[in-house]
């Protein structure tokens, strides 16, 4: 929850806004400033102070605790013009809190964070758990000395600048060490434990046996990402609060799933009781892994409660990323996140050049030119079947006539694929020209180039037909002069010459240009492969010099 407190009526209007836009994330204090920060301050994860930044220092220092326990601070001024990351910037969340409440009241988040600051991600914002050193090693990476990477286990990282050799190390590892001077551990969540228990089991004995278990094998309770079993044990009471004290998910699977699963102690006893020969083992292992502690039993007098510990191998991660038509303005937060979040970035030359000053120092950037298309999307995949956190780029939506496509092509199961989704071109042109996907639409590619011209022909045809306002994507090239004559003739034949027609080219960009014209009067000469072609349907129209297809033909009868 985030507490918000104000003193005067411009502060209380901001806090308003805030409350509204978030009114199940926020809770407002009022009062007495002094009091409604301490209780706030006991209360909420994230505070947002419409203070000036003195006065909450003053009032918050008696309260501070320790940068493990105190909630993030953010403070915002009377007139909203800025909103200052104040206290618990990583662990507390309050540099994004700052972010967030910056797009909400249009205020400028204020970060002084030394990582943030340079564009290094902290090593306490990564989401893993992490001992040792911070401090120190954090520092040694701002300073630009040798910080070396000792990876036991694979696990997606942003780029950190790190080397072969160093004073200074991050090690990355689910067993149980004691870190050095000099040296930060990451806990990646790489264990799972799966679980057997007999009705009525006590919670304090699965917890006695999870942690004999972890312990007996050096590995660290901060690297276990779940808890699994068997669907029938899903609402047992000793298994649900394990999980819940551990901080982990309790995951149940089929019994029929376990019984498929290949273990090396199965038993009569759980067959007999929930359907499956083994419990502990088959959910440890039901997604594959390294079984590290085989079935083992509590140590209960009967035994009421089995385990086992499975390492689940660190899989790869691909963000297909859709970069928007080209304004910078209409690039989404989330794209930004996942180029600042990958170790690799994959694409065209020229996209690359638009994010480039978006990534993070260290990014490996793999760019190649035109027509290499499948060629990116394989070295996307290899990469992130490697372990790395890969971001693969494309313009307007990856997955309109993009990246995407070839990529998901390539990828098996063994990564984890994230789709981020784009302002496609034909929104973005769209856009500029009024309204004309008011109603039902289709985008068709002209390009032969990847499919038949005969199909494509039909495809416009099918559009025309069905009276379907049509974009046309890759219109017209020097080698591909006559196919955007033929759809526009196509489309003739069903369609008034008066028929609206947007031209758009370069849609947000800095030589952006817009025409609206008619299908008769549309000359294919004036059309590249930057533009968009936008063709109304029988009821579009040109109104106040806009493009308006309306969203039913009530509206076209009624204006007859």
């Amino acid at each position: 929850m985030i507490g918000l407190i104000s003193a005067t009526a411009a502060g209380a209007a901001a806090r308003d806004r805030l409350a509204a836009a978030w009114p199940d994330r926020t809770r407002v204090y009022g009062g007495p400033v002094a009091d409604a920060v301490r209780a706030a301050f006991a209360e909420c994860d994230r505070l947002v102070c419409f203070l000036a930044t003195g006065a909450v220092v003053r009032l918050v220092a008696p309260l501070l605790h320790g940068k493990a326990d105190d909630p993030g601070v953010v403070c915002v001024d009377e007139a909203g013009r800025y909103a200052v990351s104040l206290l618990g910037g990583h662990g507390g969340g309050a540099n994004e809190l700052a972010r967030e409440v910056g797009e909400v009241l249009g205020s400028e988040p204020v970060v002084t964070t030394a990582t943030d600051a340079v564009g290094l991600p902290g090593l306490d914002t990564l989401g893993l758990p992490v001992e040792g050193d911070v401090a120190a090693v954090s520092r040694a990476l701002l300073d630009g000395e040798a910080v070396a990477l000792r990876a036991e286990v694979t696990w997606p990282l942003p780029p950190l600048p790190v080397a072969a050799e160093g004073a200074y190390t991050v090690r990355v590892t689910d067993r149980i060490v004691e870190p050095g001077d000099g040296e930060a551990v990451l806990r990646p969540p790489t264990l799972v434990v799966g679980v057997g228990a007999s009705k009525g089991a006590p919670v304090e004995e699965v917890l006695g046996l999870v942690g004999d278990a972890l312990r007996e094998a050096g590995l660290s309770a901060a690297s276990v990402a779940e808890l699994a079993t068997v669907d029938a044990k899903a609402g047992e009471p000793g298994l649900v609060e394990a999980a819940r004290r551990l901080g982990v998910p309790l995951v149940t699977h089929a019994a029929q799933a376990l019984a498929r699963v290949a273990v090396p102690n199965p038993s009569d006893a759980p067959l007999a009781a929930v359907g499956t020969p083994s419990v502990a083992e088959a959910a440890a292992l039901v997604g594959g892994g390294e079984l590290l502690v085989p079935k083992r039993k509590s140590a209960g007098s009967p035994a009421m409660a089995t385990c086992a510990v499975v390492r689940r191998p660190g899989r790869g991660r691909l963000a297909v990323v859709g970069l928007g038509p080209g304004a910078r303005d209409l690039l989404t937060p989330r794209a930004r996140d996942e180029l600042r979040r990958a170790s690799v970035l994959v694409g065209l030359d020229q996209y690359v050049d638009q994010i480039r000053d978006l990534l993070r120092p260290g990014t490996r950037v793999l760019e190649s030119g035109l027509g290499a298309e499948e060629e990116r999307a394989r070295t996307a995949v290899e990469e992130a079947r490697r372990g790395q956190a890969v971001a693969l780029i494309g313009s307007g939506d990856a997955g309109v006539y993009a990246m995407a496509s070839p990529a998901l092509a390539e990828a098996s199961d063994d990564i984890d694929v994230i789709g981020v989704p784009g302002v496609t071109a034909a929104l973005a042109a769209g856009a500029l020209l009024g309204a004309p996907l008011g109603h039902d639409h289709v985008s068709i590619s002209l390009s032969d180039l990847h499919t038949p011209w005969e199909v494509i022909e039909r495809r416009v045809r099918a559009a025309a037909e069905a009276d379907l306002v049509v974009t046309f994507y890759n219109p017209r090239s020097r080698g591909r002069d006559w196919q955007l004559p033929k759809a526009l003739a196509v489309l003739a034949g069903h369609r008034a010459p008066a028929t609206p027609v947007g031209i758009v080219r370069n849609a947000s960009r800095a030589d952006e240009s817009v025409r609206l014209t008619t299908l008769a009067a549309l000359d294919p000469a004036t059309v590249d492969m930057m533009t968009v072609v936008t063709v109304g349907n029988t009821a579009t129209r040109q109104i106040a010099g806009r493009m308006v297809t309306p969203r039913g033909y009530r509206w076209q009868e009624e204006t007859r």
